[in-house]
């Protein structure tokens, strides 16, 4: 597959071929929602907690005699049943993330990329750098080209200043090679590649 490169300000910087078998991968629904239910559970905090009959703050004394008075058993005000007492199997921390093969994950990111190259989202620009750190200039560029929700990708480091320019800018986020995932692919509705993103996303997933 071959596509054309831009530079950031819009001129024409040559074309780029892009390996069919990172980018012209047939996706599955399947695949690309379990890579990212995956992902999502991972990032879930799994702080969530309640307190037990042991941990709430009434007295532990017993709280009337056990027989002779016609009411039910009890022992003390922090059973479940009062109001104010403890909870019953409620929630307590813990890790959401479950196991996902290797192959799975890499093919899941192989196919998010496909999807937007098929789809005509997909643009290539020659790098993603800046002389200077400037956030005005860098919103022509993103309005010039017509991007609301994009994600741009560099390769091994992001540039600095191209980074802290981009940090208030809605809707443009900015990732290393590293850190391409398929929620965010997915997330946007235009993904930018940098050459140098495009040359390591290729040797990380071949």
């Amino acid at each position: 597959m071959k596509l054309d490169v831009i530079k950031l300000d819009g001129g024409e910087a040559g074309t780029v071929d892009l390996g069919d078998e990172v980018f012209g991968v047939e996706p599955r629904s399947d695949i690309l929602h379990r890579v990212v239910r995956w992902q999502r559970a991972r990032a879930q905090a799994g702080t969530h907690k309640v307190k037990t009959r042991s941990e709430t703050s009434y007295s532990t004394k017993k709280i009337y005699r056990q027989k002779g008075t016609g009411g039910a058993r009890h022992g003390d005000r922090n059973a479940p049943i009062f109001r104010k007492g403890g909870t019953y199997k409620g929630p307590t921390p813990r890790s959401h993330a479950h196991d996902l093969p290797k192959k799975i994950r890499k093919l899941g990111l192989k196919m998010a990329l496909s999807d937007k190259a098929r789809d005509g989202k997909l643009v290539i620009i020659e790098s993603a750098a800046l002389e200077e750190v400037k956030t005005k200039a860098l919103a022509k560029h993103v309005a010039d080209r017509g991007w609301r929700k994009v994600l741009v990708i560099d390769g091994a480091e992001v540039d600095g200043n191209f980074a802290r320019a981009a940090a208030n800018i809605a809707g443009l986020d900015v990732l290393p090679s590293v850190g391409a995932n398929v929620y965010d692919i997915l997330n946007r509705d235009t993904l930018v590649l940098t050459k140098a993103g495009v040359e390591a996303l290729e040797a990380r997933l071949k």
